[in-house]
């Protein structure tokens, strides 16, 4: 524990501040609640005390009770409300907590004659389920009358069972190898029988004997769906494969299904945990823990796929525990640190990610630490795929992405690499795109975005837990390629550059998800800054870039760098078929007046536009021809549309009536013809 570990890269470790409590003794009795994370320390029977520790406040207690025995098992109800003692094999009591700690207990015994009780769990806040060697019993808890309601029942040879308080799942072991497995689910006031499984054993030992145990055995719920994962060892000998952990998933609370095995490659003692919905499989005898995802592509036979863990086994990274100062010596004021064993044989795991040390009066919760991953995984694509089902990663994320595409030489090489990771962002974005479109619509999705053609019936849920979209890539990535260095350039860097934005729209293309404008104008930008203005003249040419307004005025902008940008624009605009104002203000503003004119007439708006706009571009350009030719424009207009040549008073033209009469004389007002326009 003392070498220098900072060199280590560790993806896993304990919570900084465990939940500390009274360790192990000959006068205490530690219990752990999986349901409600609670540990009981129970002193002397209860007599001096019992300290409930969980993981609030709310959930943090102490009271004193009676002795009448040794515990078994000690558990609160979900709303804290009754407690349950387990204290002999036949019956459980219960004592209500409803403000304060009531006096009068109340006791439960199983239905069957010489039945024993295994354990027992709450499934809700006023049911309780005892597990019994020869069956369930389901009891609804009446506290106010200090009594218990038998509500439903099930009977079968049991072994041992496990329960997962996520999916409110019970698993019965019954049959001489134990391996034969019912999984029973719990509902408000009912029992739903699953299907029976039979568990396959790497051995079966002569004579039979139970050979299946709790210990190999686990409830889970991965990416959302429950789960019975089973540890098997491998018999040991030449050619041995090690244990593996197969796992088991439950399919519509129906049937359990053989989906997946995880190829542990070792022997000896293992434990495991789920972290962030990865199966985390600990290795007593290495010290070192592996990450296995079954979310991730592995082979298949086509009925199960084969997994490897997504990267070498590492330790729990070293935990110290700060000792009270009262239990050491102390120096400089400071308590002294106490460098735990990781791996400890005294070390109990429960679900999902918690380790207990009962010994040393620790609770921990075992963490994911994805930052070392991203140089443990080299594969940029599955690292990234990897990621996207972690929660909390998007930061993590845009780091290798800010890596991999920034303009340097050796990123040149992943050309190939890019392409295939933006489809990868992209299949997920547009997951994610259908699913928030199916919760908008409030019905089913069978065609949702104009993806539908192209993409397969949308899923209940996005692919991932986190989404990296167009806005993500612009902001942290794309946005910085606007302030590269010269010296970049001359490496080719604006290459690569533009390389880069071209293939994440192809991608955005290629699963119809409509692209923001911002890319497109980071698009245009780039090509005008490295000067590919056949590029550019090429992209809008044949529409690689979407029309917009924005574009169009970007275009614009960018005249005095590229003077086609110009009747770019005005082309784009006109194609828009929604932006005649537009095209109007850029023609006028270029003093293209009689253009302008010839655009309101073809495009029949002629009736609608302004006459002042156009009589004042005309004034302002200096040339009398063409102020003559438009004030005899609008002349026209006006006595076509209310059988006067003069111009209304609401429309503000006297001076520019004035202006004409300067230039041409009053007898011009109303004669003359437009042969000139």
């Amino acid at each position: 524990m003392a070498a220098d570990t900072s060199r280590e890269k560790y993806y896993l470790e304990l919570s900084p501040n465990p939940i500390r409590f009274e360790a192990v003794s000959k006068v205490t009795n530690v219990f752990f609640d999986d349901s409600n994370k609670q540990v009981f320390a129970v002193r002397s029977g209860g007599v001096t005390g019992v300290v409930v520790k969980g993981p609030t406040e709310e959930t943090t207690t102490s009271f004193r009770m009676e002795d009448k025995g040794p515990v078994i098992s000690i558990k609160f109800s979900p709303n804290q409300q009754v407690l349950a003692i387990q204290r002999t094999k036949t019956s459980v009591e219960f004592i209500n907590f409803l403000g304060e700690m009531d006096s009068v207990e109340y006791s439960q015994s199983c239905k069957g004659k010489n039945t024993t009780i295994l354990g027992f769990v709450w499934t809700y806040v006023n049911e309780i389920v005892f597990v019994t060697d020869h069956g369930v019993e389901l009891f609804q808890v009446v506290p106010e009358k200090h009594t218990l309601k038998a509500l439903k029942s099930y009977s079968l040879s049991v072994n041992w069972f496990v329960y997962c308080p996520q999916s409110c799942l019970v698993l019965l072991s019954s049959g001489t190898l134990g391996n034969q497995v019912q999984p029973l689910h719990f509902k408000q006031g009912s029992i739903n029988k699953l299907n029976k499984l039979e568990i396959e054993l790497p051995v079966i030992p002569k004579p039979p004997k139970l050979c299946l145990l709790a210990r190999d055995v686990i409830l889970a719920v991965l990416y959302g769906q429950p789960s019975i994962v089973v540890l098997r060892h491998q018999p040991r000998g030449v050619g041995s494969p090690g244990a593996e952990v197969v796992v088991y998933t439950i399919q519509k609370m129906l049937m359990a299904k053989k989906t997946h095995i995880l190829r542990l490659d070792m022997s000896g003692r293992f434990a495991i945990n789920v972290v962030d919905n990865l199966i985390v499989v600990h290795h007593q005898a290495s010290k070192t823990s592996m990450l296995f995802d079954i979310n991730m592509n592995g082979e298949s036979d086509g009925f199960v796929s084969y997994h490897q863990p997504v990267a070498n086994p590492r330790p729990i990274k070293p935990f110290s525990l700060r000792l009270p100062p009262a239990t050491t010596t102390q120096v400089l004021n400071e308590p002294a640190q106490m460098n735990c064993d990781l791996y400890s044989p005294n070390w109990i795991l429960f679900q999902p990610n918690i380790v207990i040390d009962a010994k040393i009066g620790c609770l921990w919760y075992v963490e994911l630490n994805l930052e070392p991953l991203v140089e443990l995984i080299p594969d940029r694509c599955l690292l990234v795929d990897f990621l996207m089902q972690r929660k909390d990663s998007k930061s993590v994320i845009i780091q290798v992405l800010q890596d991999i595409l920034k303009p340097t030489e050796q990123n040149r090489a992943y050309l190939v690499v890019i392409s295939e990771l933006f489809d990868h962002l992209n299949d997920v974005y547009w997951s994610f795109l259908e699913v928030e479109m199916q919760s908008q619509m409030g019905t089913p999705a069978s065609t949702g975005l104009s993806v539908s053609s192209a993409k397969p019936t949308v899923p209940a849920v996005p692919k991932a837990s986190v989404v990296i979209d167009q806005a993500d890539l612009y902001t942290n990535v794309f946005s910085k390629y606007a302030d590269h260095s010269k010296e970049e350039e001359t490496r080719g860097g604006g290459k690569f550059v533009v390389w880069v934005l071209l293939e994440y729209i192809r991608s955005l293309t290629d699963y119809h998800i409509p692209v923001q404008h911002y890319l497109h104008e980071l698009v245009i930008n780039s090509l005008v800054h490295y000067k590919a203005y056949y590029q550019l003249h090429q992209l809008l040419q044949y529409h690689v870039v979407s029309d917009s307004k924005p574009l169009a005025c970007l275009l614009l902008s960018l005249e005095n760098l590229y003077p086609a940008a110009h009747q770019l624009a005005l082309d784009m605009l006109k194609r828009l078929s929604t932006a005649n104002e537009e095209i109007i203000e850029v023609l006028l503003s270029k003093q293209q007046i009689l253009s302008a004119l010839r655009f309101v007439r073809s495009a029949g708006v002629a009736d609608q536009v302004s006459s002042r706009k156009f009589l004042e571009a005309a004034k302002s350009c200096g040339d009398p021809a063409i102020f003559y030719a438009v004030f005899k424009f609008f002349e026209s207009r006006n006595q076509r549309l209310k059988g006067s040549a003069s111009f209304a008073k609401g429309e503000h033209c006297e001076v520019y009536v004035k202006h004409f009469q300067a230039l041409f004389g009053e007898s011009a007002l109303a004669a003359g013809d437009l042969s000139a326009y």
